[in-house]
């Protein structure tokens, strides 16, 4: 990192300040990143961040302020002017094509005409070396929701930006895979590449960037150094006020089972699918159900056999309360007291072009009681809707915009709360707090260790162990479609769950025999 008296930064930004109706996302913004620094730039959902970025890398226009590029006043009109002086962006959201191959998707990313034989063989090298491996031909849609990030950024490295860009970049990796990318952007900053970085894993910010700018608000509030803070302080900066972890209360003996998944083995109907190989496990009421596992095996095929989008040929394969519901698809699920929130929220979790309101009644129609003799109940919905955001302080001007308005943290928070909020005997939840700030992923905790206290059977399933540990009262792992022997907290390490997700399969007697020692 070049942080010498007088060196001139790799980018500057003066005074930026973009204005929507009702809402001043961003307020004369002053920001410098210098050649090969690793950057956070850190706040709340709503902060500002995603707008800035995008001013950035030319997708807004600012409406005032100057951006400078090596000491060189410029103005960044499109993505293509952007990635044309060395700037490129790694999104939140994915902006792929699913009927496309990961080569495809790629090439459409890039400047000009490409040779497709050779962008292959790049793309191989390129995954390889950077430990995020992608097989070209495979069709986009048959990935998972961390495949897909891994398409987003070799993308990006195989145009040798000066300045990276990158949202949320491990939200959906592993700790292996996050340690192994860390390596990669280390490796980038040494060669001079600056990186501007946003994640709500205060830790990794510490471990890896060099300094750190806070928003709140659609202000600048301070620049520190993140290494001499803690997460904790962090945090605190961020939201403006303390910040409170989630609490489990005494947990009480074990209620009856729930959900029970018996034997449940259904092949994939993508080319690149995986097999689910007789699934078992069971949930109990008060009892929050981790399942861990690296993106692709088996995690899309199992959320979608839970939610009914999959049937199985056995009716009792998948038990809901003593019902067999193996058969049955989502909306009938959904009358028996079953909530679904999935790993990819916008297209799947939410229709983007859908105003708050006509999202809130997707799902909870049934529920909530949003019909009236087969109409919809327009003022209930609107009530619904104007719930699910100021429980869940989602940050939008109103419910009559649209899902694709929100920022990513705010969608997810949106999308949890419409399921929390129709009261479920049963929440099958992906990612629970996927891109959302400290305070908001605390809050999300608190309610589902809540919402089983209640009474709620509850399956997570997530890549992030930190938060499995810290609201889960047993953990599995999926590999290669096959469901590790679930475990109590004070019976497994991280460790093992790593050794699990790489692949090592775990019988019921290796359990008893590691439970015996």
């Amino acid at each position: 990192m070049n942080d010498s008296e007088g060196a001139t930064p790799q980018l500057e930004l003066r005074g930026i300040t973009k204005a929507y109706p009702g809402c001043l996302a961003n307020d004369h913004i002053d920001l410098k990143i210098m050649p090969g620094e690793i950057h956070a730039l850190l706040g709340e959902n709503g902060a500002g961040k995603s707008t800035l970025v995008k001013i950035i890398y030319g997708v807004l226009e600012a409406d005032e302020g100057e951006i400078f590029w090596a000491g060189n006043s410029v103005t960044i009109p499109n993505p293509h002017s952007a990635r044309k002086i060395g700037i490129g962006m790694v999104f939140q959201h994915f902006s792929l094509f699913e009927a496309m191959t990961v080569t495809e998707n790629i090439a459409l990313g890039m400047s000009g005409r490409q040779d497709m034989k050779a962008l292959e063989r790049d793309i191989i090298e390129i995954s390889n070396s950077y430990g995020l491996p992608l097989e070209p031909n495979r069709q986009v849609y048959t990935l998972s929701v961390g495949e897909k990030q891994r398409i987003e950024i070799v993308r990006c490295l195989l145009q040798n930006p000066k300045l990276l860009i990158m949202d949320e970049p491990t939200s959906v990796l592993t700790p292996q895979e996050a340690d192994k990318m860390f390596e990669t952007l280390r490796r980038l900053s040494h060669e001079g590449v600056s990186i501007l970085y946003i994640s709500h894993k205060l830790d990794e910010i510490k471990a890896l960037c060099h300094k750190a700018t806070i928003l709140r608000g659609g202000k600048y509030i301070s620049e520190c150094d993140p290494t001499k803070e803690t997460a904790k302080s962090l945090a605190e900066m961020m939201i403006g006020t303390d910040l409170h972890a989630p609490e489990h209360h005494e947990k009480p003996d074990s209620g009856p089972v729930r959900l029970k998944v018996s034997n449940l083995s259904i092949n994939a109907d993508a080319e690149f699918g995986v097999d689910l190989n007789a699934i078992n496990f069971e949930v109990r009421s008060g009892e929050i159900f981790g399942i861990a596992g690296v993106a692709g095996n088996g995690q899309i095929e199992l959320l979608s056999a839970l939610s009914g989008e999959t049937t199985c040929s056995d009716a009792e394969a998948i038990t809901l309360d003593g019902e067999h519901i193996g058969r049955l698809g989502p909306n009938p699920r959904r009358d028996l007291g079953l909530a679904f929130v999935p790993e990819d929220r916008l297209g799947h979790g939410s229709v983007p072009e859908m105003m708050l309101t006509e999202n809130a009644f997707l799902s909870g129609y049934s529920r909530m009681a949003l019909l009236n003799s087969g109409f919809i109940n327009n003022g209930s919905t609107a009530e619904y809707a104007k719930e699910i955001v100021g429980k869940f302080d989602v940050r939008t001007p109103g419910i009559y915009h649209t899902a694709s308005s929100l920022s990513g943290g705010n969608l997810q928070k949106f999308i949890v709360g419409r399921e929390v909020l129709q009261k479920p005997d049963v929440i099958i939840i992906a990612h629970p707090t996927w891109g959302v700030d400290a305070g908001a992923a605390a809050f999300i905790h608190q309610t589902l260790i809540d919402l089983a206290e209640a009474g709620a059977a509850i399956v997570v399933i997530s890549q992030d162990l930190d938060e499995l540990f810290a609201i889960s009262n047993r953990i599995a792992v999926i590999a290669e479609g096959r469901l590790s022997v679930a475990r109590n907290l004070n019976e497994i390490s991280v460790e093992e769950i790593g050794v699990l997700m790489g692949g090592t399969h775990e019988t019921a007697e290796k359990a008893e025999a590691l439970n015996a020692i």
